[in-house]
C-alpha cells in the first residue's frame, strides 16, 4: 500500500468525541483493526484452497481440515453496489452529508461492506476502481473505507 493511501481522510480528534457507533474488535477480529490502524487492509485467507475470505473469522469456510491465515491486501477493488444515504438514520449523522454505501469486490475476490469518501454521490459508478484509505475516527479505532482511484 503506498504512503497516501494510509493517511486518514477525516479522523477524528481526541477534542471531539466520535459519537457514533464503533466496531467492538473480538480476539478473530483484532489483527484486521490493528492493520487498519497502522494503515494496511489485512484479509484471511485459506491454507487449502488459497482463497481470500472477508469478513475475520475463526473457522474456514472450505472445511474443518483447513486453516486460515492472514495476509496483506492490496487495498484496490471495484464498487460492486452502492446506495447514497441522503437522509441521516440517526442524530449522530444530521450534519454529515450525503453517505456512499457500497460493497467493494476487492482485487483478492472477497465482497466488504464499506463507505465511498472524496467522490460525488452523483458520480459513483458500479464497476468504479476504489482505493483503500483509513479513517482514524479514535485512537483505538480506524475505519476501513474507499475512494476513487484518480485518473
Amino acid at each position: 500500500m503506498s504512503e497516501d493511501s494510509s493517511a486518514a481522510t477525516a479522523g477524528g480528534s481526541p477534542a471531539i468525541p466520535y459519537g457514533k457507533p464503533l466496531p467492538e474488535p473480538t480476539p478473530v477480529t483484532q489483527p484486521f483493526w490493528d492493520a487498519a490502524r497502522e494503515g494496511r487492509l489485512l484479509l484471511q485467507r485459506s491454507k487449502k484452497t488459497g482463497k481470500a475470505i472477508f469478513y475475520p473469522r475463526s473457522v474456514s469456510p472450505f472445511g474443518p481440515d483447513d486453516e486460515l491465515e492472514w495476509f496483506e491486501a492490496s487495498g484496490r477493488g471495484a464498487i460492486y453496489t452502492y446506495t447514497v444515504g441522503r437522509r441521516p438514520v440517526a442524530p449522530q449523522w444530521a450534519n454529515d452529508p450525503p453517505l456512499i454505501i457500497a460493497i467493494v469486490e476487492l482485487e483478492e475476490g472477497p465482497h466488504m461492506t464499506t463507505n465511498i469518501v472524496d467522490c460525488d454521490p452523483d458520480a459513483v459508478k458500479v464497476g468504479m476502481p476504489v482505493t483503500a484509505v483509513f479513517d482514524a475516527v479514535t485512537p483505538e479505532v480506524t475505519l476501513v473505507k474507499f475512494r476513487p482511484v484518480s485518473g
